[in-house]
C-alpha cells in the first residue's frame, strides 16, 4: 500500500509551554498548487547543529551553561571548606570521578555535531540545493519509503525534517536548543545531555544552599583561605580564589548567589520536566514524533465526533 508522510514539522518535545527542547513550525518547501506560479526558492540541507544560521535558543543555552559554570567553579566552590571543595570539584568536573559538567559538555557537543540524517542522505552532496516539493505531483514528501525531496530510499522510521530539509534516521524531533535534529544516531547523546544537565543543576543548587546554610550558622567556615587573615571586616569577601582574589561585599555576594540559584531552579524545572517526559516516552516505547502524532489524531477524532453529534 501507499506509505505517505508529510514533511515533519519541528514538534515540541513535551506538553509544557517552554522547555529546553522546544520546536516550532517553519515553512515547508511546497508548491501551493498547479494554478499558482509561486515557487519556494531552493535551499541547502543543514548538516548539524553548527550549520548556519545558529539559533537564538542555542546561544541562550550556551550562555546559561557558561554563567553557571563560571560562577560555580570560580566563585562559589572556592568558598567551601577544603574537603567539601575537593568533593565539589571532583563530582562536577573531573573526568576520572565521572564529572557531571565534563560529561554534559561532551555529550552536548556530540549531540550537536552528529549528522542525524539517513545513511543514503549523508552520501549526497550537501552543497547542492534541494528541489522544491510539488504537491501537484506528489501527495506526500515520503511515499513507499522514497523521499521526493532527498531523492533516496529511506528507512521506515525516517522523516523529512522541514527545518533541516533532509530525511532524519529514526526521527524524534527537531531541537532548537541543539539547533539540530534528534534521531536514532544522536538520541542517546541528547538524552545524556538532558540527564547530565539536570544532575549538574542539582549539584549547583546543593552547593548554593550549602553556602547559604553555612553563612547563616557558621560563616567562619567559608573564610578558611589564608588571605582572609589580612581582612578585618566580616562584610568583605573574596571572589575568584585562589588565583585572582577580588574583594566584594556581603550584599553583592548574596545577590549573585540568589540570582544564580534562581537561574538554576528555573533551568532545573524545565529540564526536569523534559527528562521525565522522555522517560515516559521510553516506558511507552514512543518517539516524540509518535506522541505528537497520536495527540493530533486524537484531537481530529474528537473533532469529528463532535461534528457528528451536532449534526
Amino acid at each position: 500500500g501507499l506509505h505517505g508522510q508529510r514533511a515533519a514539522p519541528m514538534a515540541p518535545c513535551a506538553p509544557a509551554v517552554l522547555q529546553m527542547v522546544f520546536c516550532a513550525r517553519r515553512p515547508r518547501q511546497v508548491l501551493p498548487g498547479a494554478a499558482s506560479s509561486r515557487v519556494a526558492p531552493p535551499r541547502l540541507s543543514r548538516v548539524n547543529g553548527w550549520s548556519r544560521p545558529l539559533h537564538s535558543f542555542q546561544i541562550v543555552a550556551w550562555t546559561v551553561f557558561l554563567i553557571l559554570a563560571f560562577t560555580t567553579f570560580l566563585v562559589f566552590i572556592p568558598l567551601l571548606p577544603r574537603d567539601s571543595r575537593y568533593i565539589a570539584y571532583s563530582v562536577s568536573f573531573s573526568p576520572v570521578a565521572g564529572g557531571i559538567f565534563f560529561f554534559h559538555f561532551l555529550v552536548h557537543l556530540i549531540a550537536i555535531s552528529i549528522d542525524p540524517a539517513e545513511a543514503s542522505v549523508r552520501l549526497k552532496n550537501y552543497s547542492q540545493p534541494m528541489p522544491t516539493f510539488d504537491r501537484s505531483k506528489h501527495l506526500h514528501v515520503i511515499q513507499n519509503q522514497y523521499c521526493h525531496l532527498c531523492e533516496v530510499t529511506v528507512s521506515a522510521k525516517a522523516k523529512h525534517c522541514s527545518a533541516c530539509n533532509k530525511c532524519v534516521s529514526g526521527f524524534d524531533h527537531h531541537c532548537k536548543w541543539l539547533n539540530n535534529c534528534v534521531g536514532s544516531r544522536n538520541y542517546w547523546c541528547f538524552f545524556g545531555s538532558v540527564a547530565s544537565a539536570s544532575a549538574g543543576l542539582l549539584c549547583v543548587i546543593a552547593i548554593l544552599l550549602g553556602l547559604f546554610f553555612q553563612y547563616l550558622f557558621n560563616p567562619a567556615a567559608l573564610r578558611t583561605d589564608s588571605r582572609y587573615k589580612s581582612i578585618s571586616s566580616k562584610d568583605t569577601w573574596l571572589l575568584f580564589l585562589p588565583g585572582s582574589p577580588v574583594r566584594t561585599s556581603t550584599c553583592v555576594l548574596l545577590a549573585l548567589g540568589l540570582l544564580v540559584l534562581l537561574l538554576a531552579l528555573i533551568s532545573l524545572l524545565l529540564l526536569g520536566h523534559l527528562l521525565f517526559f522522555h522517560l515516559y516516552l521510553m516506558a511507552k516505547r514512543l518517539s516524540t514524533f509518535d506522541y505528537m502524532t497520536q495527540g493530533r489524531q486524537q484531537q481530529n477524532s474528537e473533532h469529528q465526533t463532535g461534528k457528528r453529534s451536532v449534526n
